[in-house]
């Protein structure tokens, strides 16, 4: 249920409806917007008959949310929420662009990386230190000395840093190097994990599973937020369906759909859903067309002696000539390219 507080609220009228819930065991989350103030509480729907909030002063109305996601969901926050990462902002008509190689292979390599696509215009560096491979005999990463060369990359670069975190152990290392913590698409539905990102002062980027709903993918997110972060990025990856020239199948369809039923930021990552670089650069024009807030783009200094996803990387010609593209379609729909100044 969502308590709308009227435009004439001030804070005394919201903390004796706060108070009110929580004597009655109601979980609280305070949504306050630029006209009105909103409070999401989850709990037994059956009591709340039995508080009268619309009795009280300054209560416009209680309204359900009918979706399983609550935290996540447009009712709960009607304007769009804006992820801070550092001084750079995911959302509110700016396009952050996260770029960089698979893996983090060595320093000359990532340094490379890094300082390239500075160059080109991105604002993020990925780059995977923990590597879920579906062989075992693949490289698996360089894990905390890979952390530690991302860190230096943000030194050199002002770059921040989106990695990936595999699970609950290796969480303290990563958020330690890391500015957004990835939860891939294997750990989507990883729901420990999940609740354990909760409780870390970072922001969340969430990737939707490869054969996920829409609504399992935002009850994800609801698990992060319900744990108290609620700096959540969805990231749209791709899903697999019957056709098998590409990767998997990206969803652009999604991101409408998803900016219509939650408040969150949405990005894209082509390369993960094609698997092959000549779509990538297509598909990321259309994904700022659709209405994506960022993407998240694989690029390597030498995609031929790539390490994993080779195939699927930009080379930095491709990349810069993508982010000139970026510019031109990012400003036919009024929103603006990201910068590092701000």
């Amino acid at each position: 249920m969502i308590v709308v507080m009227s435009q004439k609220a001030d804070s005394k009228h919201v903390d004796a409806v706060l108070e009110r819930l929580k004597r009655a065991g109601f979980q609280i989350h305070l949504s306050q917007g630029v006209e009105r103030t909103i409070i999401g509480a989850i709990g037994d729907k059956t009591r709340m008959r039995d508080l009268a909030l619309e009795a009280m002063p300054e209560v416009e109305s209680v309204v359900p949310i009918l979706q399983p996601y609550k935290l996540a969901s447009r009712a709960f926050k009607e304007q769009d929420t804006i992820v801070k990462v550092g001084d750079l902002e995911i959302g509110g008509g700016n396009i952050q662009v996260m770029a960089g190689p698979c893996a983090v292979e060595s320093r000359e390599q990532l340094l490379e990386a890094a300082q390239l696509v500075k160059a080109a215009g991105a604002t993020l560096l990925r780059g995977g230190a923990f590597k879920p491979r579906t062989s075992p005999y693949s490289f698996q990463g360089l894990e905390e000395a890979g952390l530690k060369l991302l860190a230096e990359a943000r030194e050199k670069t002002g770059l921040k840093i989106v990695t990936e975190v595999m699970d609950a152990s290796t969480l303290p290392m990563v958020a330690h190097y890391a500015d957004v913590l990835q939860i891939g698409t294997r750990n989507m539905q990883n729901f420990f994990l999940l609740r354990e990102v909760a409780k870390v002062n970072k922001p969340v980027l969430l990737k939707r599973g490869a054969s996920a709903t829409i609504e399992e993918w935002l009850m994800a997110a609801e698990y992060i937020m319900a744990g108290g972060n609620y700096n959540v990025i969805l990231c749209e990856r791709g899903i697999r369906t019957f056709e098998n020239f590409t990767r998997n199948t990206l969803d652009l369809g999604a991101v409408p759909v998803v900016k219509y039923l939650s408040h969150l930021p949405v990005i894209v990552d082509p390369s993960h859903a094609l698997g092959k670089w000549r779509f990538v650069a297509p598909m990321s024009l259309a994904a700022v067309a659709a209405g994506a807030d960022g993407l998240l783009i694989e690029v390597h200094p030498n995609p031929a002696e790539a390490l994993c996803d080779g195939p699927q990387s930009l080379t930095p010609e491709n990349f810069h000539a993508l982010m000139q593209q970026l510019k031109d379609v990012a400003g036919v729909f009024g929103k603006r390219m990201g910068s590092l100044e701000g």
